[in-house]
């Protein structure tokens, strides 16, 4: 198992390096440094000599990626901007932002914000659209399947953003039973993040519920559930014990998906509801252009995505013994 994981994390830098190279490539498209430089001082009465200190102080006063003017090749290849970004992102030294905040120190600030509501979201939501999905599988064929399965549609044919609106409006402004944006540390967090974790949950019910009921059908209709039906297992027995227990190496490879946004944050969820998180940084981060944050952020979620995929990996094992890591 060890010799597997060393092969994973080896796998996983090609991908980080074409990851990040494809980010500054599709940045420094649309951008140049002096870009750069003129959005974070301002466009009016800008001149060349603060345009230089600026990319200067930020290391964006290299070329971009062959320095022709150095001695060796080497330093070619190296006294450039996308070397020494890079190095450091390797690293996993963010640096400092186009506005010379601290990305480090930002990134450990909201990334509770983000987890506050990511976490339960993902837990409350696993296990109501699990056991919305059994119940229909319990009555499949029924009229409680059939108006499960409607409701399913239906709550995946509205947007999300009519769910957060809704919910902002009726929960936030007319009963007037939770703030409608805003945070807060501690305890009186529960009241900022209770409307956005209720909102996730109700509009990933749709989707969710839909997926392990289709999970959990093709498992009862195999041999196994019929042969455990003949020894006289109930019907709730044959769904715990046997239904649920096999589907779950695609019910963790569905969960894997969205391992990044625990920690990365709902992009959409935290800017309305003016959460301090991650997902409300990367969005201000790619309206101000600021190539750091966006870089250090795409870095960032690429590598909690390859994680979770060798944890997902690894957790086959403890579901399914016949799975083996040799290969």
């Amino acid at each position: 198992m060890f010799a597997y994981i060393v092969r994973r994390i080896l796998y996983a830098f090609p991908i980080l390096m074409g990851v990040n190279a494809l980010t500054f490539a599709l940045f420094f498209m649309v951008n140049t440094p002096d870009d750069m430089a003129r959005m974070q001082l301002g466009t009016k009465h800008v001149t060349q000599v603060s345009i230089d200190a600026w990319k200067e102080a930020r290391g964006y006063d290299k070329a971009l990626l062959w320095e022709s003017d150095a001695e060796s090749f080497t330093n070619k290849a190296t006294e450039t901007i996308f070397f020494e970004k890079s190095l450091s992102l390797f690293m996993f030294d963010f640096g400092q932002a186009d506005d010379g905040r601290n990305i480090g120190q930002d990134i450990k600030t909201r990334m509770w914000p983000s987890l506050a509501i990511a976490v339960p979201t993902l837990v409350i939501g696993l296990m109501v659209n699990i056991t919305f999905a059994l119940l229909m599988v319990f009555f499949r064929a029924s009229y409680i399947d059939l108006g499960g399965v409607i409701l399913c549609v239906v709550i995946m044919s509205i947007s999300s953003l009519f769910y957060i609106i809704g919910g902002q409006f009726l929960v936030g402004k007319l009963m007037q039973l939770v703030p409608i944006s805003g945070y807060s540390d501690g305890f009186s967090a529960i009241k900022f993040v209770l409307l956005p974790v209720v909102i996730g949950v109700i509009s990933g019910i749709g989707g969710g519920s839909r997926w392990y009921r289709t999970l959990f059908l093709e498992e009862a209709s195999k041999d196994y559930v019929r042969t455990a039906r003949a020894k006289g297992f109930s019907e709730l027995q044959v769904l715990f014990k046997h239904v649920l227990k096999n589907a779950m190496i695609p019910i963790l490879t569905g969960v894997v998906v969205v391992l990044p946004t625990l920690f990365m944050g709902s992009l959409i969820i935290e800017s309305f509801f003016g959460i301090p998180g991650l997902g409300s940084y990367t969005i201000d981060a790619i309206q101000a252009q600021d190539f750091a944050i966006v870089r250090a952020m795409v870095f960032l979620g690429s590598v909690l995505y390859i994680t979770g995929l060798v944890l997902t990996d690894l957790s086959y094992t403890l579901v399914d013994p016949r799975v083996s890591m040799d290969n």
